[in-house]
């Protein structure tokens, strides 16, 4: 038998599960469906597949699921219709239980409860609850969900289109591991099977030459992809002055400090094309839609009144007076000031991404002494020093995330490519279409704007109008490789596209199909492919999720 990778099978820690290996590989598990990545899609995914009875192996790379909710601390970006449509029945589920944890500390309604009260999300709320929410939610399906914290692909073995086994290394004590599955699911932030498993992928911008979009780069660009943040939560106690009192609650006081790096990235100026609007570290920012300089104020203080937009209150994770599960107002810096641009993650050396995730890093620690010493007050003054770096709202002791927000992953070669032609208001109209690509194979819906963060090749931000979408299946299943489905930013779209379909509920609904598809290939007996060449597979897939609660289709008057 041929094998991309020869596997060598490593003892590891026997541990009591129903998804043992028997007389194939010591340490080994075995499962209806492997899911590498508990990214928010990898965890929609693995709920789906667990509510309709399939054994779920889920892996991940940090300690806790949930991806970009929890480890990467970004509270939902979310569309306008989400309290009403636009979403699967298990995402509303989950917001509903944030807000009834919320509600029940601070004995309110959870009625439409947004605990941040901020400008970009009707439910901005700590990461660390949307971790508690995810876990238990996890936890009620553990008869078929067995979750694997802290681990990582190192190879995978099989035939050459067909995966057969991953192994996987243990990131406490190195030790290795074999999973085997009839499928495999790929729900990492970087799209970290698609090399291990020889699948055809693409990384940064096509070009024009590939689907003539109108907002993509003249040339394809492998290496331009959006910018990475490594967010942090800030909290601010009006009565704290570190030259006069000790640092607030658990803040370390050393995270006061100006940081090292502090003088290069105060004086940053970013080369982008359009030009940006002056220093990164400013108030003043490219209008992402016009490009135009734009300006906004910043000001912690509560009830705080300012004659621009308050960045204070943009990603605002709780208000002033609130004590759960932190105590006092506290922010989320996920902001234009800490998009860093100078390097990429994905198929780099190890020590390229280690050094881009650490400068990374350094720029938000140095984000946020700019805020404490530097930025702009409305009295004329420079700086509020009553902010400090908020412990436990990230899970961490320093404020800042477990892992960078990851925008744009390794794309998936697809049966279905989802480019701006079908989703791109100014594109659709420019042939006199008002509403987005009807798919025969859709699998989910979502909307956002096709909203690209400036990038590492220099271009500033494309930030356009999508319209209503929906999720082909063509768009989860590999061109060649036929046991494998992204359920991720891994999908089949473009740069571009990439850019409205990256967000929080498209990835839930994106996991959402992932999970049912599987449970329709062990019902069935077919791959991924199967099912999505024959339209009575689709068509009974796609009841299939209607029964479940997830929308395929928009539902507008």
């Amino acid at each position: 038998m041929r094998r991309r990778h020869f596997l060598r099978t490593s003892a590891t820690a026997a541990l009591a599960s129903p998804f043992l290996l028997s007389g194939c590989a010591q340490g080994g598990f075995k499962a209806d469906v492997v899911i590498i990545g508990a990214s928010t899609g990898g965890v929609a995914a693995a709920l789906a597949a667990a509510r309709r009875g399939l054994k779920v192996v889920l892996t991940e790379e940090m300690s806790i699921p949930g991806g970009q909710l929890t480890s990467q601390g970004v509270p939902p970006d979310e569309h306008t219709w989400i309290e009403e449509q636009g979403a699967p029945t298990s995402y509303r589920s989950f917001r509903e239980r944030v807000r009834i944890r919320y509600a029940q500390a601070w004995q309110v309604s959870p009625e439409a409860l947004n605990p941040g009260a901020c400008g970009v999300s009707r439910i901005c709320h700590a990461p660390s609850v949307a971790t508690d929410v995810l876990t238990e939610m996890l936890q009620e399906h553990a008869e078929h969900i067995r979750f694997m914290p802290l681990c990582v692909p190192e190879f995978a073995g099989g035939h050459r289109d067909h995966i057969e086994q991953i192994q996987m290394r243990s990131l406490m004590d190195g030790t290795s591991f074999i999973l085997e599955a009839p499928l495999f699911v790929d729900a990492t932030e970087r799209g970290d099977l698609l090399p291990l498993t020889g699948a055809e992928y693409v990384t940064g911008s096509e070009g024009q030459a590939a689907y003539g979009e109108p907002h993509a780069t003249n040339e394809a660009d492998p290496t331009n992809e959006q910018a990475i943040t490594w967010c942090a939560a800030i909290g601010y106690d009006p009565l704290f002055d570190p030259n006069r009192s000790a640092a607030p609650g658990d803040v370390n006081a050393s995270l006061l400090e100006t940081p090292r790096n502090y003088a290069f990235w105060k004086d940053f100026l970013p080369e982008l094309t359009p030009a940006w609007s002056g220093h990164l570290l400013d108030l003043s920012y490219s209008n992402p839609i016009t490009l135009e300089p734009r300006r906004l104020d910043f000001d912690p203080r509560p009830e705080a009144k300012t004659e621009r937009f308050n960045l204070w209150v943009y990603r605002r994770l709780q208000q002033a007076g609130r004590t759960w599960p932190v105590s006092g107002g506290v922010t989320l810096l996920n902001w234009p000031q800490n998009d860093y641009l100078l390097g990429r993650l994905i198929d780099v050396s190890e020590g390229e991404r280690v050094r881009h995730e650490e400068a990374a890093k350094d720029l938000t620690r140095c984000l946020i002494h700019w805020l404490r010493t530097d930025v702009e007050r409305p009295d004329g003054g420079r700086g509020w020093p009553g902010l400090f770096p908020m412990p436990g709202v990230l899970g961490t002791d320093d404020g800042l995330a477990m892992a960078p927000y990851i925008r744009e992953a390794r794309r998936i070669r697809a049966r279905t490519t989802v480019h701006e032609h079908h989703v791109g208001e100014e594109a659709r109209a420019a042939v006199g279409l008002t509403t987005a690509e009807y798919f025969p194979d859709s699998v989910g819906v979502g909307h956002y704007r096709i909203d690209l963060h400036p990038s590492t090749s220099g271009d500033n931000y494309i930030d356009v109008a999508a319209l209503p979408f929906e999720i082909p299946l063509g768009a989860l299943v590999p061109i060649r490789i036929d046991n494998l489905i992204a359920a991720s930013k891994n999908i089949g779209t473009t740069h571009i596209t990439n850019g409205c379909y990256r967000l929080h509920p498209v990835e839930w609904s994106i996991g959402e199909a992932t999970g049912a598809l599987a449970a329709q290939c062990k019902a069935t007996g077919e791959l991924p492919a199967g099912i999505h060449t024959s339209p009575e597979r689709v068509a009974a897939l796609q009841d299939d999720l209607k029964r479940g609660g997830a929308p395929i289709r928009w539902q507008f008057d």
